[in-house]
C-alpha cells in the first residue's frame, strides 16, 4: 500500500526527533478539531437541558432523548463507520461525515420542536460514528507505529478530553444567553475544519473489495448495536426486569449471534473476529469500556451532587471540573514519550490506579462543600488518569494492526467506549434510583445517601479495569524477560541447532 500522503511518508522515513511538515501538522489539527467537536457536543448539551425543556415545553421522558438520541446514533453505527472508512476511503468518509455534522448542528440550533431537535441529535451522533473511526485510522496510517504515532495519538486523544472539559464550561456560559448557542457553536468550527480538511487531509487507498461487501454483517451488526444501546438507555425507565427490556436483550443476543456467524463465514467481514484473539487487543477494548463508563457515571453523580445538594450554578460546577481538563491539556505532548519509555501496560495501569484513588477520595463528600480537601484532589487525579490512560488505550488498540484494518479497529474501540458509557451509566443510575430517594420530598441527606452506592459501583468498575490491565503487565514482563535457548533434537548424524525463542508481544 502506498503512503497515505502520496509522497514519501515523513513519519515512515524519519527519526523520532525529526520535525513534522506543515501539512502533517495541518492534517493532525483538522482531525483533532473533529474529535474536539465530538467530545464538546457530548458534554455541552447536559447543562442546557433545563432551558430546552422550558423553551420547548418538553417532558422529562422526551428531554432525555436529546442525550440518548446522540448516544444511539454514535454507539450504534461505529462498527459500520469504521469499516466504511477502510472500504470507501478514510478521507472521503471523514469529510462527508464532518459536513453532515455541521449541517445537523445548524439544524439543532434553529428547530422549534422536540422531535426535530432529537432527530438532529441522532444525525449528529450518526455522523460522529463515521468521523471518529475515520479520523483515528487516518492518524494510524499516516504516522508510523512507534514514537511518531504515539505522539500524534497523545495529542489527538488529549483534544477529546479537553473538548469534554471545555464543553462543561462553555455550556455554562452559552446557556446564560440561549440554549440554542450550545447547539449552533459546533457548526462554524466544523465548517472551518471541513475547508481545511479538503486541503490538508491526504487521499487514502481503498481496500480491495472484489470479494464483495459484507451487507448481511453490516445489517445485523448495526441493528444489534442500535438495539443494545436503545435497550440499555430505556431500561432504567422501563424496568430492568420488565418484559420489554428482557425481550429487547434477547433480540440483541440473537442479532449478535447472527452477526458472529456471518462474520466467521464472510470473505470480507465488517469485523474480523480474529483481532479479539489477541490479549493486547481484548485488554484495550475492555479497558476503554471500563474507563469511559466509570467516568461518565461519575460525572453524572458529581454534577447532580454539586448542583442539587451544594446549590452550585452550572458555571460553578463546570469550573470545578476544569482542573482535570487543564491538566490533560498541559500534558498533551508529553504522554507519547512516557509511553515510549514505559510501554502501554504500565502507563494504563498507573492511570487506572489514579482513577480508583480519585473515586475513593470523592466518596468522602458530604453536605458541606469540601473543595480543597476532597473535590480538587479528585479532579487532579482524574486529569492525570485521563492524560495517561486514554492515549495509551488508543495506542495499544491500534499498534500491530495493518493499514487495511485500522478503520475497523478504530470503530471497535470507539464502540467499546460508547457502549461502555451507556451500559455503566444505566447501571449506576439504576443503583441510585433503587434507594427510592428521588423527588422534592427527599431530604438532602437521603439524596446524598442514594449517591454513595452509585459512587461505590463507579469505583468498582474502575478497579475492574485496573485488574484487567494488570494481566497485561504480567504478559509484558514475560515478553521482556530473556529466555534460555531451546535445543531442538535432530536425527542421528545431524548437529543440534539452537531455536530462536518466540517472544510474546504486548
Amino acid at each position: 500500500m502506498t503512503s497515505p500522503l502520496n509522497v514519501p511518508s515523513p513519519a515512515a522515513s524519519s527519526t523520532p526527533d525529526e520535525r513534522w511538515s506543515p501539512r502533517l501538522w495541518g492534517t493532525l489539527l483538522v482531525l483533532c478539531a473533529a474529535m474536539f467537536l465530538d467530545a464538546l457536543d457530548v458534554s455541552m448539551v447536559g447543562v442546557a437541558l433545563p432551558s430546552i425543556a422550558t423553551d420547548l415545553g418538553l417532558s422529562t421522558a422526551t428531554l432525555q432523548w436529546i442525550v440518548s438520541g446522540y448516544i444511539l446514533g454514535y454507539g450504534g453505527l461505529l462498527l459500520l463507520g469504521g469499516r466504511a472508512a477502510d472500504l470507501l476511503g478514510r478521507r472521503r468518509v471523514f469529510l462527508i461525515a464532518l459536513a453532515v455534522f455541521a449541517l445537523a448542528s445548524l439544524l439543532g440550533g434553529l428547530v422549534d420542536s422536540g422531535p426535530l431537535l432529537i432527530a438532529s441529535r441522532f444525525i449528529k451522533g450518526l455522523s460522529a460514528a463515521f468521523t471518529a473511526p475515520a479520523g483515528l485510522s487516518i492518524i494510524t496510517t499516516t504516522f508510523k507505529e512507534g514514537p511518531q504515532r504515539n505522539r500524534a495519538l497523545s495529542i489527538y486523544t488529549t483534544c477529546a478530553a479537553t473538548g469534554f472539559s471545555m464543553g462543561l464550561v462553555l455550556s455554562g456560559l452559552l446557556t446564560e444567553l440561549s440554549w440554542r448557542w450550545t447547539m449552533l457553536l459546533p457548526a462554524p468550527i466544523a465548517l472551518v475544519a471541513l475547508v481545511a480538511g479538503l486541503r490538508m487531509i491526504p487521499h487514502s487507498d481503498r481496500e480491495d473489495t472484489r470479494g464483495g461487501y459484507d451487507v448481511p454483517g453490516a445489517v445485523t451488526g448495526t441493528a444489534a448495536m442500535l438495539l443494545l444501546v436503545f435497550t440499555v438507555v430505556q431500561a432504567p425507565e422501563a424496568g430492568w426486569t420488565s418484559a420489554r427490556t428482557l425481550l429487547s436483550f434477547l433480540a440483541t443476543a440473537i442479532l449478535l449471534a447472527a452477526f458472529v456467524t456471518i462474520e466467521r463465514r464472510s470473505a470480507n467481514p465488517l469485523l474480523r473476529l480474529g483481532v479479539l484473539r489477541s490479549g493486547t487487543q481484548l485488554r484495550a477494548q475492555l479497558g476503554a469500556a471500563a474507563f469511559f463508563g466509570s467516568y461518565v457515571a461519575f460525572q453524572f453523580i458529581a454534577t447532580q451532587y454539586m448542583q442539587s445538594l451544594l446549590g452550585w450554578s452550572a458555571l460553578q460546577t463546570a469550573l470545578a471540573f476544569l482542573p482535570a481538563g487543564v491538566l490533560v491539556a498541559l500534558s498533551s505532548t508529553g504522554i507519547g514519550d512516557v509511553v515510549d519509555r514505559f510501554g502501554t501496560p504500565r502507563v494504563i495501569a498507573t492511570g487506572f490506579t489514579f482513577l480508583v484513588v480519585a473515586y475513593a477520595i470523592f466518596l468522602q463528600v458530604d453536605l458541606t462543600p469540601r473543595y480543597a480537601a476532597v473535590i480538587l484532589p479528585s479532579m487532579l487525579l482524574l486529569g492525570a488518569a485521563c492524560a495517561l490512560t486514554f492515549p495509551s488505550l488508543n495506542i495499544q488498540a491500534t499498534n500491530g494492526v495493518g493499514d487495511d484494518e485500522q478503520g475497523m479497529v478504530s470503530g471497535l474501540l470507539n464502540t467499546s467506549i460508547q457502549v461502555g458509557g451507556a451500559v455503566f451509566l444505566a447501571v449506576v443510575t439504576a443503583v441510585i434510583t433503587a434507594g427510592g430517594h428521588e423527588g422534592t420530598a427527599a431530604s438532602p441527606q437521603a439524596v446524598l445517601d442514594s449517591f454513595r452506592p452509585g459512587l461505590v459501583v463507579v469505583t468498582a468498575i474502575a478497579l475492574a479495569g485496573l485488574l484487567i490491565t494488570l494481566t497485561g503487565l504480567r504478559a509484558d514482563r514475560r515478553a521482556r524477560a530473556p529466555r534460555p535457548s531451546v535445543v531442538v533434537a535432530k536425527s542421528p548424524g545431524t548437529r543440534a541447532e539452537e531455536a530462536e525463542p518466540v517472544g510474546v508481544r504486548d
